[in-house]
């Protein structure tokens, strides 16, 4: 434990006191498990050494890949979910299943990463439709990689095609695709989970060619104040980004006792990648997502704060009394029940009427009427008892008719202190003409994969291919 804690220390110094001066992170890593992967020799290595340790792990090889049958069915709508292994031992993995009416639920193909135990999180697609990146949440008690990419220019038969990690950082959450053809990344926490984390760009050959910010006014900036960024949002047109700062990865984790949540957003000029300001939103308690309403003419962005279960509208062109640029507002109190809910994860549709936010803990899914920002109405129940244990991750689908949650958040064992219920469902849920929402379909993961202990689904990317020639991805 001492030796553990020794470590941690020791890298989170130099992750702290480097930055000023650091080389641009260019070669990334890409390492392979300490223990190579030998079928049938390997295995009983892997379970028998598979005790949590604290803090770091014993980074095994998964277990052998149990058998499984593809379908040659080619759905016109189908949905990739990034998956981690119920028992934390078997490989994690992309899967890919039908999401058309006469054929939900089938499943087509899967694709395994060489690697166990990452808690498999955000999940994202490149501009050209032919790659999607996955990112983990834990990788880095294996000190495993934590950027995963599939190959799917065969969207019916997804591979794997590589993985890295960056330097400095770990803990990938959001993402959002750059012009060039690459990435933008948050990464919440350090190498070792600490504050500060950073924004990690890769090329379109999707490797990591900088960690944001870097030059000196940026570093200091988030030196000075908790920088653990999960939501990121971006408008190219605009030259804007926001990224909101949630919580300290290493404080979920034992011996921590309690968990540091942040209070901020940032807001960056996107073509420089420099941060322009720091937002607070006043006892926010993690301000887990911020996402730019679409069309709003004073390119508004929509932030959740955790702690309140409040919305909050942030205007990136106006200032405040002290000549700051940004500027945060409440726009809705989604009321006790949403207090505290662990974590309000959000998407909207493209025409900015409505937005969707998923209440964890309180095992709901809200809906907002955003048509009129002056006015907001609120389309569901929060009384009502929905079919939902733990929802998280929420997709509105390419055609705008549907939503896609997955019900599974966090849950990282006895070494933790975020374990969420959850019923390991994707759910596919109409959207009404009103843009209230109707519960209808679901997928049981963890029904579909006993031998590898059941599954873990966390996020999804929807393919429309509908129209061959013009196909739709998100």
């Amino acid at each position: 434990m001492a030796t553990l804690l020794t470590l941690a220390s020791l890298m989170a110094a130099v992750a702290v006191a480097s930055p000023i001066a650091e080389p641009k992170p260019d070669p990334q890593l890409s390492l392979p498990p300490l223990i190579p992967s030998i079928p049938g020799v390997t295995d009983p290595i892997a379970s028998s050494l598979s005790i949590p340790l604290p803090i770091l792990q014993i980074p095994t090889p998964p277990l052998t890949t149990p058998p499984w049958n593809g379908s040659d069915l080619k759905p016109k709508k189908i949905g990739y979910f990034w998956t981690g292994a119920g028992d934390n031992e078997h490989a994690d993995f992309l899967a890919a299943y039908s999401l058309d009416d006469d054929t939900f639920g089938e499943f087509i193909w899967l694709a395994d990463v060489p690697s166990s135990g990452n808690s498999p999180h955000h999940l994202g697609v490149s501009n050209d439709g032919k790659t999607l990146i996955g990112g983990g949440l834990l990788s880095l008690l294996k000190t495993q990689d934590t950027a995963y990419f599939f190959d799917v220019s065969d969207p019916y038969r997804p591979k794997f095609l590589k993985s890295n990690r960056a330097l400095l950082v770990s803990i990938a959450d959001e993402i959002r695709t750059t012009p060039e053809g690459g990435f933008l990344v948050t990464y919440m926490g350090s190498a070792v989970g600490t504050s500060p984390g950073r924004l990690v760009e890769f090329d379109s050959n999707y490797n990591i060619i900088a960690q944001h910010p870097e030059d000196l006014e940026g570093q200091l900036n988030i030196l000075g104040e908790q920088f653990s960024p999960h939501g990121l949002t971006v408008n190219y047109e605009k030259n804007v980004a926001f990224t909101s700062d949630f919580v300290v990865p290493l404080s979920i984790l034992k011996p921590s006792v309690q968990i540091v949540r942040g209070n901020t957003l940032r807001l960056w000029d996107l073509e420089k990648r420099t941060i322009i300001s720091t937002i607070t939103i006043p006892l926010g308690g993690g301000i887990q997502d911020v996402k730019f309403i679409p069309g709003n003419p004073d390119t508004a962005a929509l932030a959740t704060a955790v702690h309140l279960g409040q919305v909050w509208i942030v205007y990136p062109f106006k200032f405040d009394e002290n000549g700051n640029q940004g500027v945060a507002e409440l726009l809705y109190d989604l009321g006790p029940k949403a207090r505290d809910t662990t974590a309000i994860y959000s998407d909207l549709t493209q025409d900015g009427k409505f937005i969707y936010l998923t209440l964890t803990t309180a095992n709901h899914i809200a809906a907002l009427d955003i048509s009129d920002l002056s006015n907001v109405k609120r389309l569901d129940d929060p009384d009502e008892v929905q079919p939902t244990v733990g929802p998280h991750y929420i997709k509105v689908t390419p055609d705008q008719r549907h939503i896609v949650v997955t019900d599974y958040f966090v849950q990282t064992g006895p070494i933790g202190l975020i374990n969420t219920p959850a019923d390991y469902k994707a759910l596919y849920i109409d959207i009404n003409i009103d843009g209230s929402l109707n519960f209808n379909r679901s997928i049981d993961f963890n029904a579909l994969y006993p031998e590898r202990g059941g599954a873990k689904p966390h996020s999804s990317v929807v393919f429309d291919l509908s129209d061959p020639e013009n196909p739709i991805y998100y």
